[in-house]
């Protein structure tokens, strides 16, 4: 795809992978709707990258109805070509430990919001000649690991939905690609996930990384792309072989533990919080 060519929608953009792939975008040509939830750092992304690169900043929770619904009448303004799906949330711990809230707000944040706004936009996008849909996963939509149970479930389905759509899809001008990233060093990635891919050697990615991972993966229009040499070996491993990993990861099990566990910490580590976390990245 010629990204000056493209109208993109790009949701979680005040984050720290939404910020870098905003302006990797824009220096390829491509035009954007920014969402996140609050407008003014959306009013700062927009000034960083420049305002001739930003057809509008909406700030809106595509977790609910109205939130999604402002974003599809945006697209519709704009003759969005693109739809970037990058906003979602990582709650991190032990899964006996989370609340029925926490484990319902992780699936609701990454699952159902990114479905409901492809429905929302997908009238849009089959008008143009041709279009594209770029769902954000994770290393952990292929290998189910400790401590993100209810994460790697929304990655799972991600990974599915992402794969039914463009089957369903094959005979349109609208292309479904998908891309996991691995660990990412973000702003509002918690000290215990840090120390726990310290202490087992997790490569972790900058933002910067997956930003070109993202454009990479709509200029060469690749239907899948996961990052890490590692992390794509294991996912394949997981794939062919599930009882070698699951091995590997019960040796590594009292580590995830002693990390993932709350153990009286306190809740701010690890507790999705409403207004900030919906900008976390994979």
């Amino acid at each position: 795809m010629n990204l000056t060519d493209a109208r993109i929608v790009l949701t979680g953009a005040a984050g720290g992978i939404g910020c870098a792939t905003a302006a990797r975008l824009a220096q390829a040509g491509a035009k954007l709707v920014i969402t996140d939830l609050k407008q003014e750092p959306l009013d700062g992304l927009a000034a960083q990258i420049g305002p001739s690169h930003v057809l509008m900043a909406v700030a809106a929770d595509v977790a609910n109805d109205g939130g999604r619904t402002a974003v599809a009448t945006a697209a519709r303004q704009h003759e969005a070509n693109v739809l970037i799906n990058l906003a979602g949330i990582n709650p991190f711990g032990l899964f006996a430990e989370q609340t029925a809230r926490e484990v319902a707000q992780a699936l609701s944040i990454n699952v159902v919001a990114p479905l409901l706004l492809c429905h929302a936009l997908l009238p849009v996008l089959l008008e143009r000649p041709s279009a594209h849909i770029v769902n954000v996963g994770s290393t952990f939509g292929s290998i189910g690991f400790p401590g993100f149970a209810a994460y790697s479930a929304s990655k799972f389905a991600v990974r599915g939905f992402s794969e039914a759509l463009r089957r369903e899809l094959a005979d349109t001008k609208v292309r479904i690609h998908y891309v996991a990233p691995r660990a990412t060093k973000t702003a509002l990635a918690t000290d215990r996930v840090r120390a726990l891919n310290a202490e087992l050697g997790v490569g972790m990615d900058l933002p910067a990384t997956v930003a070109a991972a993202i454009v990479c993966a709509l200029q060469d229009e690749r239907r899948e792309l996961l990052l890490g040499a590692p992390e794509r070996l294991f996912a394949k491993l997981n794939a062919l072989a599930p009882s070698l990993v699951d091995r590997s990861l019960r040796r590594q099990l009292g580590v995830v533990r002693r990390h993932a566990s709350r153990g009286g910490e306190p809740q701010r580590n690890c507790a999705p919080h409403h207004q900030s976390l919906r900008s976390i990245q994979p």
